[in-house]
């Protein structure tokens, strides 16, 4: 296989007397969806925060392109950031902004873009994501699948190589979490972008994951594909997929 776009080389961190993530080994490839699975509170949205550059590690290694992050100067990590992009648990829209400031805001805050740029890439995403006509209005005006809608836009409107996502479809009814679903599969075939999810949604999520990697006591316990995660004999992975299809049917 080929060089990961992302690697994790024996990631330690704790909070005070709270380990988290305890020797993680994980490796992201571009191109592709990766999804983190795991119990509630072990971990996986600290692990995203270290890739967005929210955390830094008390030990180990993170690599981007085959370089540790560490060894990068302060301009290259910049340059990094802007390739990556982050959709927050809950969206994170500003309930004060309309529909058009939200999603112009990651360009307005980098204050090297005219406005004229910024109305012409609001407008591409506008209507690349179904929203033309809502510009105007509030989050609170939206339903909650728009609302996810509008934080993708956001979170695409710099063009960003990787997107990382944190719960995607938290609160959302069982329609409307295979909507996002769809709708992240979809822009991720049409702009190209490697995604990183952190989900519960099993085993919805797996239909648009290349890769899965489970976090368990503080390590990746597996990476590889969906159908070789349901192959697995391991009964930490079986137990928890299988304790998922029981939550599931009920």
């Amino acid at each position: 296989m080929t060089e990961p776009l992302i690697e994790f080389r024996q990631v330690f961190k704790s909070f005070g007397s709270n380990a988290v993530l305890k020797g993680v080994d994980l490796k992201i490839f571009k191109g592709q969806v990766t999804t983190i699975i795991g119990k509630s509170g072990i971990g996986k949205s600290v692990l995203l925060k270290h890739i967005i550059g929210l955390l830094e590690p008390d030990a180990g290694t993170i690599f981007f392109y085959g370089r540790p992050l560490e060894a990068m100067s302060a301009s290259e990590r910049r340059e990094l950031k802007g390739k990556l992009s982050y959709m927050f648990q809950g969206t994170a829209l500003f309930d004060s902004m309309t529909v058009y400031e939200n999603i112009a805001l990651p360009l307005a805050e980098k204050r090297r873009y005219p406005k004229a740029e910024i109305r012409k890439r609001v407008r591409e995403k506008l209507e690349q994501l179904d929203l033309v006509g809502l510009e105007n209005k509030y989050p609170s005006q939206l339903s909650g699948g728009m609302k996810k809608r509008v934080a993708m836009a956001r979170a695409l409107i710099t063009e960003p190589e990787i997107v990382l996502f944190d719960e995607p479809t938290t609160g959302l009814d069982p329609i409307r979490k295979n909507a996002a679903h769809n709708m992240i599969a979809d822009y991720q075939r049409r702009f190209g972008f490697t995604g990183v999810l952190v989900s519960h949604d099993i085993p919805d999520v797996f239909r648009i994951s290349q890769r899965v990697a489970m976090l368990d006591d503080g390590k990746i316990i597996f990476e590889g594909s969906p159908e070789q995660l349901r192959e697995s004999d391991n009964p930490v992975i079986r137990a928890f997929i299988h304790g998922h299809d029981l939550i599931d049917m009920e």
